[in-house]
């Protein structure tokens, strides 16, 4: 048996798209590296700093975008958030699948690097879904909930653009059941 080389798959989708739930459970794979991205945003309960997002002020996180220490970074929602570089490499030598959550924004500075990888993006099955399920986590005002439906109706437009002469990702999902779609997309990382 020949040697496996690791694969890059980048996931993407709106707040309350489903794209956290999948992740975390193509974590439980041991085939599977997940990058765990910086950001500046406030931690929220129950999250853990260097698990969910490690969590970096400002000026760290500046430092660190001058010093090219990330594979890509965006501003979203008025916080930064950025991929580290280092794991990616290291998990892909191992044979691994790195997994990566970021926005489209990120996933369009991924291609214009020209990194190959497998590219999926997870929509709801409506923006009016979308908003009932940010409405039942409970965690955002109705101020911040309708601001995420804009942005997510602007992300899943830009989602379907193309990019040089092909599409941005390379498998579109509708999440309208999440155990469902975690088996496409293990199908597609044929784990």
């Amino acid at each position: 048996m020949g040697e496996k080389h690791g694969r890059l798959v980048v996931i993407s989708g709106p707040s309350g798209a489903g794209k956290t739930s999948v992740c975390r459970a193509l974590k439980q794979d041991p085939a599977v590296e997940f990058s765990v991205s910086a950001t500046t945003r406030q931690m929220r309960d129950g999250e853990r700093d260097g698990i969910d997002y490690h969590f970096l002020t400002t000026e760290d996180f500046q430092r660190r975008l001058r010093e090219n220490q990330f594979l890509e970074s965006a501003t979203y929602n008025g916080n930064m958030y950025g991929t580290p570089r280092w794991p990616m490499d290291a998990a892909l030598a191992r044979g691994k699948t790195f997994l990566v959550e970021i926005e489209v924004a990120g996933t369009r500075q991924l291609r214009e690097r020209g990194v190959e990888g497998l590219y999926v993006f997870i929509e709801p099955p409506s923006l009016a879904e979308l908003r009932r399920r940010l409405e039942r986590r409970g965690s955002n005002s109705p101020e911040e909930i309708e601001q995420r439906v804009r942005i997510a109706e602007q992300e899943i437009a830009a989602a379907h653009e193309s990019f040089g002469g092909r599409p941005l990702y390379d498998v579109f999902l509708v999440n309208d059941d999440l155990e469902r779609t975690i088996a496409q997309v293990r199908e597609l990382l044929e784990l």
